[in-house]
């Protein structure tokens, strides 16, 4: 997993050709579909054995709240290149929606993603939340309630739920010493502070040197701690996030 959109990358085609040559393994793609469009890109995904583009809204008018794209962008040929990849690709596409609060959980919103999501006739509709501090404050989860009706309205199109908070650690096999390897995950994106002591086991570290380590990266200025749905997050201090979200 990298960091950006993989889909602006040149050699996304010969990148997925060549790991197939030297790995049997499937290949997934994470992306957020708005180069869809593109015949390239189409066709630069073939290859993939998974494909998962993101359709967090149902018109442009929520397009644009939710998800900000640049104002050339025109979130009716996102879809249409959506579709047309469908009909082209023999993988499994896996959608996924992010809810947000009062933005597109309603009865009217979700309705109009799941006329949009329909004909991509997906293997999996994934149901996500903010669960990392988000780049704005009122970025949060729907309540319990609106989750559920987003399950109901989404149910012919294989609804999966993963908006509980992500388990397991981080690999970090090529690090010699736990701060580097804090900075280097924690760059990725946000870390919560149990998963670091998790995950930084496997130096040998008790928690309390965990602790310690993270004090000498905050006051050397290279992280901070931010507070968000009562857990302690570790982010660096590039991240565009860091008010209080309680």
């Amino acid at each position: 997993m990298g960091e950006g959109e993989p889909t602006l990358c040149k050699s996304l085609g010969w990148l997925i050709r060549k790991t197939k040559e030297i790995a049997d393994i499937p290949i997934a793609v994470d992306t957020n579909g708005s180069l869809l469009y593109r015949a390239d890109v189409r066709n630069d995904l073939l290859q993939a054995d998974v494909v998962m583009p993101s359709l967090d809204a149902g018109t442009p008018e929520t397009f644009r709240r939710i998800n900000r794209p640049h104002r050339g962008m025109d979130f009716e040929a996102v879809v249409e290149g959506m579709k047309k990849f469908r009909q082209e690709y023999n993988g499994e596409i896996w959608v996924e929606v992010m809810l947000v609060k009062g933005l597109n959980d309603s009865t009217e919103e979700l309705e109009a993603i799941k006329s949009r999501i329909s004909p991509l006739e997906p293997n999996r509709t994934y149901i996500n939340v903010p669960i990392r501090p988000p780049a704005e404050p009122w970025a949060v989860p729907p309540d319990k309630e609106s989750i559920a009706l987003a399950h109901a309205i989404l149910s012919d199109v294989n609804v999966v739920d993963i908006t509980a908070e992500e388990t397991g650690d981080f690999s970090i096999e090529r690090f010699t010493n736990p701060e580097d390897a804090i900075l280097a995950i924690i760059k990725r994106h946000p870390m919560r502070e149990e998963q670091v002591i998790e995950t930084l086991k496997k130096f040998d570290v008790e928690e309390r040197g965990v602790h310690d380590s993270l004090t000498r990266l905050e006051e050397s200025g290279k992280i901070k701690k931010v507070k968000y749905r009562e857990k302690v997050f570790w982010l660096t201090m590039e991240e565009k996030r860091g008010k209080e979200y309680d």
